[in-house]
C-alpha cells in the first residue's frame, strides 16, 4: 500500500473521529504530494524516496515554525505545529538513533579518507545516501562537524 492510500485511510479515520488537528496535518501532506505529482508532469506516482523527502520537509517546516513561535512566547501557536509534526512523523520510516548516525559518519570518514572540514561535503553525501531519510540533516551535520574538527 502506497503512502497516498495510507494517508487517505488515516484521513477517513480522523474524519470519523472528528480529530481536526490530525485531519489538517494529513490534508497538508496530501496536498504536498499532489502538488509534487503535478510538478513532475507525466509521472503519475512518486517514488517512495520522493514521498519521504516531502514528509521530512513538512515535519521540518512544522518544527521550525514551532521553534519560532516558542521564541516569541506564543505557545498557543507552537503546540498545534508540534502536534502536526508528530502526526506526519508517523508516516516516516523509523529514525536512526544518534549512536547509529555516529557510526555511519565514522564509516563514511574512513571510506572517504576525510580529515578536515574541507571534506565535510564528501562525508555528508555518503552518510545521506546511507541514511536515506532515516536521519535529520541537522543531526548528521552536527556529528560530521564534531568528528572532522577533532
Amino acid at each position: 500500500m502506497g503512502l497516498s492510500s495510507e494517508i487517505m485511510d488515516a484521513m477517513k479515520i480522523a474524519m470519523k473521529a472528528k480529530d481536526s488537528q490530525t485531519l489538517q496535518a494529513l490534508r497538508s501532506v496530501k496536498s504536498a504530494i499532489l502538488l509534487a505529482q503535478t510538478e513532475s508532469g507525466a509521472k503519475e506516482e512518486l517514488t517512495e524516496d520522493e514521498e519521504i523527502k516531502i514528509l521530512q520537509k513538512l515535519v521540518k517546516q512544522r518544527k521550525d515554525s514551532a521553534a519560532i513561535y516558542k521564541e516569541q512566547g506564543r505557545e498557543d501557536l507552537a503546540n498545534p505545529e508540534i502536534a502536526e509534526a508528530a502526526v506526519i512523523e508517523k508516516f516516516l520510516p523509523e529514525q536512526l538513533s544518534e549512536e547509529e548516525v555516529t557510526k555511519l559518519v565514522d564509516e563514511a570518514i574512513a571510506q572517504s579518507g576525510a580529515n578536515s572540514m574541507a571534506d565535510m561535503g564528501k562525508v555528508m553525501g555518503i552518510v545521506n545516501g546511507k541514511a536515506a531519510g532515516r536521519a535529520d540533516g541537522k543531526t548528521i551535520s552536527t556529528i560530521v562537524k564534531a568528528r572532522l574538527s577533532n
